[in-house]
């Protein structure tokens, strides 16, 4: 079985996101970048599945700019075994991906795709479902655990009551939470074999999708900062604190 991973480059997690001065969004520019910690969870996930003897070859695909490159190369080094770089300099939303990834499913026809639940740099959510629909594949999101058999796959999920097993048929579109697994560092041999691993490179105005933006962002602004905590002495003082100051109990 083929798995298609989706991949996208983000602010590294680990970096203070700073907002831009005529709050149109958040700064780029000299800001270290890196794979969506989301994605890297779904690329050593299929590597795992083809260890495992459940894939016999990894595709990782990512849209954007000539930098998106180094994203793909970092999922090379984890495993994957050939990427594909849709080239474009527009910007995309969760549909325009959506669009493009089905492009590329419908030529690599693959037996599973799967991907982040979502991107910490929009949080929209939205890619993996928005694909599932275009393809008119079975979807189960937000994946702590896979198991795979007789063509179909085993998907729990947490849920507010706990956790759910959803049964689908392949192929289908797996996104996936933080539980599913911890993703390994790429060694540096791994590395240097990345760098000889095939990367495909298409254009986006080639395949024949519309990525124009449904959506128009307005103002991006900070979160009002916290006031600073209080102690105290006693849980006498605790209580009386909540009744009389906070007012949320009586």
């Amino acid at each position: 079985m083929k798995v298609l991973v989706a991949v996208k480059r983000t602010i590294d997690p680990n970096v203070k996101v700073r907002v831009k001065s005529d709050q149109t969004g958040v700064e780029t520019a000299n800001v270290k970048m890196a794979m969506n910690p989301f994605c890297e969870i779904a690329v050593e996930e299929a590597v795992r599945m083809k260890e495992a003897g459940s894939a016999n070859e990894v595709v990782a695909v990512s849209a954007g700019a000539d930098k998106a490159q180094e994203t793909l190369r970092t999922a090379l080094a984890m495993g994957a075994d050939r990427a594909v770089h849709i080239v474009t300099e527009a910007e995309l939303q969760p549909l325009a991906v959506a669009r493009l990834l089905k492009v590329i499913a419908d030529e690599e026809q693959p037996g599973l795709v799967i991907m982040g639940k979502q991107a910490i740099d929009d949080d929209s959510n939205q890619t993996g479902q928005m694909l599932a629909a275009l393809l008119g594949w079975p979807q189960a999101t937000f994946a702590s655990e896979i198991e795979f058999k007789d063509g179909t796959a085993d998907v729990t999920r947490e849920i507010d009551g706990g956790l759910e097993t959803l049964n689908v048929n392949l192929p289908a579109v797996v996104t996936t939470d933080l539980r599913l697994n911890e993703p390994r560092y790429a060694s540096l041999p791994n590395i240097m074999k990345a760098k000889k691993k095939p990367i495909d490179r298409r254009e986006a105005d080639a395949l024949g999708v519309d990525i124009s933006p449904r959506l128009a962002i307005h103002k991006v602004e900070e979160p009002p900062k916290r006031e600073a905590g209080i102690k105290v002495a006693d849980v006498a003082e605790l209580v009386a604190k909540l009744r009389d100051d906070a007012k949320v109990i009586g």
